[in-house]
């Protein structure tokens, strides 16, 4: 198991090994952490009961995966990251949008996955041991955390990939005797003092279905490239790698998530979950809730800090991926102090997935429509380029930007920004939407019709793209 040396250079067809069933086994086993089972708890927090929880969380969650999960198409052609191969649309240099999107993303949810792990960790070593639950032990426990986290990141997919593949196997199990744990305290009813957080019902289950739901496939938008650019499309079809990424996606959310629900009812948790649901476990179940919380952190946060690596190396060609990603763990940790220290788990929570939820769709939308204009045809010798610190080529455009997918992607963002509505933000064009966040769809659609209109030739044949390759960058 030697650390990987690649970043996001092209990976030659050799050790292109994976298949479909790694693809579901890093989906899945990654997915199931207090990280991404906090999220069942957010519906709850909301005023939500039992059912309302569950429709808002499987219907957002469908329809996230429904966007997302073509994605995985585009890098089994290209052989390199999602970010990098969405240069063949904005652009080699173009593609550092999808870097930076790629990089909040997995920053975001890197720092939520030790905070939540963390916080359950100190509760349960506070109840089993009578360590102090103070700010000097959340320090020490959240720092451990991300140095075994920067391990997996550092060795890179490989050691990613077999512990993913012991994690669903084990993390499936404690999560199951989880369910017999909470299950003497469960109650389908609302939890008392949590009335509806927008007011009413429709828009708050509308609200969750975004914040809770959707926000979970679309944290992958830029991810599963960096899974899928090791499978080889000689080997394994589109169709059986989109299934795998369906089925990895749909399993490896909602299991997690629905899981969070139960549990947050059951422990009764509104304004909180970690806490509640360390006070509400019994004492057989607290060892293995220390290994839930321990183990599923360090393999969801190693998969984000790997991607954030990968991102980073994209933005700054000249930093090797395993010094990008000890910057970026720095960073992370130094977000997850904040957030303890600053923040409010619902408020941060709601108001970061939603605002880069709304920021990511139309970059995805924008890449969906490329590819499926180019019908999976790259060259990628030419995606390269900026990686190579040249120029030309035929995604060389207008110095390395596509202006008119640039200026899509602006736009759409913007809309979406507008029409968000979070506990710290909301956007002018609620006026417009009934107080209703539809943010996702704005973005999505203005982003998309945008660029369609905007750009009706197939990219590869743009004018102005003539290949001029090893040419010295400026």
């Amino acid at each position: 198991m030697a650390i990987e040396q690649r970043g996001v250079d092209t990976v030659p067809e050799a050790e292109r090994t994976s298949g479909p069933r790694d693809l579901v086994a890093i989906l899945l086993g990654s997915n199931l952490c207090l990280g991404v089972i906090v999220f069942g708890w957010l519906p709850v927090s909301f005023g939500l009961g039992l059912w309302a929880s569950v429709t808002s969380v499987v219907t957002g969650t469908l329809a996230g995966v429904a966007v997302t999960a073509p994605l995985a198409l585009v890098s089994l052609r290209t052989a390199t990251n999602l970010s990098t191969s969405s240069g063949a649309f904005f652009g080699v240099r173009g593609r550092l949008v999808g870097s930076v999107v790629g990089l909040l993303l997995s920053l975001g949810y890197t720092a939520l996955t030790l905070w939540i792990g963390g916080d359950v960790m100190v509760g349960t070593l506070a109840r089993l041991t009578g360590l102090s639950t103070g700010d000097g032990t959340h320090a020490v426990v959240y720092a451990l955390l991300a140095a075994c986290t920067v391990v997996g990141a550092v060795y890179g997919y490989r050691l990613l990939l077999r512990l993913s593949k012991a994690l669903a196997v084990g993390m499936t199990v404690l999560l199951a005797v989880g369910l017999v744990a909470y299950a003497g305290d469960f109650t389908t009813a609302p939890v008392p003092d949590t009335p509806y957080l927008l007011g009413s019902f429709w828009p708050t289950w509308l609200f969750s279905a975004v914040a809770a739901g959707l926000s979970g496939p679309v944290a992958f938008i830029t991810l599963l490239g960096d899974y899928t650019r090791y499978v080889s499309p000689t080997r394994h079809s589109a169709r059986s790698v989109h299934r795998a990424t369906w089925l990895g996606l749909l399993v490896g959310l909602l299991v997690p998530q629905l899981f969070g629900t139960v549990t947050a009812l059951a422990a009764r948790a509104g304004l909180d979950y970690a806490g509640p649901l360390v006070a509400a476990s019994p004492v057989w179940y607290l060892v293995p809730l220390l290994l839930a919380a321990t183990a599923g952190s360090v393999g969801n946060a190693g998969l984000m800090l790997y991607s954030m690596g990968l991102d980073l190396d994209a933005i700054l060609p000249r930093a090797t991926r395993t010094r990008a990603t000890l910057v970026v763990a720095a960073v992370a940790t130094g977000f997850v102090f904040l957030g303890h220290f600053a923040s409010d788990a619902q408020s941060a929570m709601t108001s970061f997935v939603l605002l880069l939820t709304a920021i990511g769709t139309p970059w995805a939308v924008i890449t969906l429509i490329g590819h499926a204009r180019c019908r999976g045809e790259y060259d990628p010798e030419a995606l390269q380029v900026h990686n190579r610190r040249s120029r030309g080529g035929i995604y060389w455009f207008s110095a390395g930007w596509h202006p008119r997918a640039t200026v899509s992607w602006a736009l759409g963002a913007a809309v979406g920004l507008a029409a968000v509505s979070t506990p710290l933000y909301e956007g002018p064009l609620l006026a417009l939407t009934g107080g209703i966040d539809c943010s996702f769809v704005l973005s999505g659609l203005t982003g998309g019709l945008l660029y369609a209109v905007l750009t009706p030739a197939p990219e590869r044949d743009a004018p102005g793209t003539e290949s001029v390759p090893g040419v010295p960058a400026d």
